[in-house]
């Protein structure tokens, strides 16, 4: 996982594009363009305020994205000083497969021999480890594992028992197309904040689908003090 990598998959999931990105921090659409294609390296975190900016956009922890780009910095370092992790040996990889859910086996094993010890592998080996023990406790003790590519979020079942690694913030993905349409339109969203921004995406309706005006209506109650009291009165 890398900066470029972890941006795209949170524009996707939240249905956002690079523009707004590039609004919301500060820079410019190519810029972003170029960042996100890994044409432009990551600036260094103690030397922009981007990572904040964009994170909060993105609705990420705080500092989340500047230590991983201190990693992914690091990791270039090393990889240029001839420090390279050492590939898994055959048997260790052949381990990780045969303990994938039935379906996924080829797919995984396509990924894996791309590269040596692609980030992929050496995320898995190294949770399987600090999970279960060695190659051969997994092996007497891991019954399955399955990896969704999309949020990074790992299952092993155990036994009879199932475990969860969760390594990304997990989105809900359902929008409503109101919302959407709402969000898009800056003469109705332009001064949106990340406070009302959460409350209106998190608005559900079953059936029914507000339209656009609704949401604009429903951000202009949330804002009349008339509509709250103070709760120490």
């Amino acid at each position: 996982m890398d900066v470029s990598l972890l941006i795209r998959q949170k524009l996707d999931e939240m249905r956002l594009d690079q523009k707004e990105l590039a609004m919301a921090a500060g820079v410019t659409e190519s810029y972003i363009s170029q960042l996100l294609a890994r044409k432009k390296a990551p600036p260094a975190p103690g030397r922009s305020e981007i990572y904040e900016k964009i994170g909060a956009f993105l609705g990420l922890p705080s500092g989340e994205l500047s230590k991983l780009a201190e990693l992914q910095r690091l990791v270039e370092l090393r990889r240029r000083a001839g420090e390279t992790p050492p590939a898994l040996n055959e048997r260790s990889r052949d381990l990780l497969i045969s303990k994938c859910v039935e379906g996924r086996r080829d797919e995984f094993r396509r990924i894996f021999e791309k590269d040596a010890f692609g980030e992929l592998e050496r995320l898995l080996a190294q949770t399987l480890k600090q999970a279960l023990g060695d190659d051969d406790e997994i092996e007497s003790k891991l019954t399955s594992w399955d990896l969704d590519l999309k949020t990074f979020g790992l299952d092993l079942v155990v036994g009879r028992l199932r475990r969860r690694f969760d390594y990304l913030e997990r989105v809900d993905e359902a929008i409503e197309p109101g919302f959407e349409q709402f969000r898009r339109d800056k003469s109705l969203s332009g001064d949106l904040t990340r406070e009302e921004f959460d409350f209106l995406k998190a608005l559900r309706f079953g059936a029914r689908q507000p339209t656009a005006m609704f949401y604009y209506r429903e951000l202009q109650n949330l804002r009349d003090p008339l509509h709250f009291k103070d709760r120490t009165s």
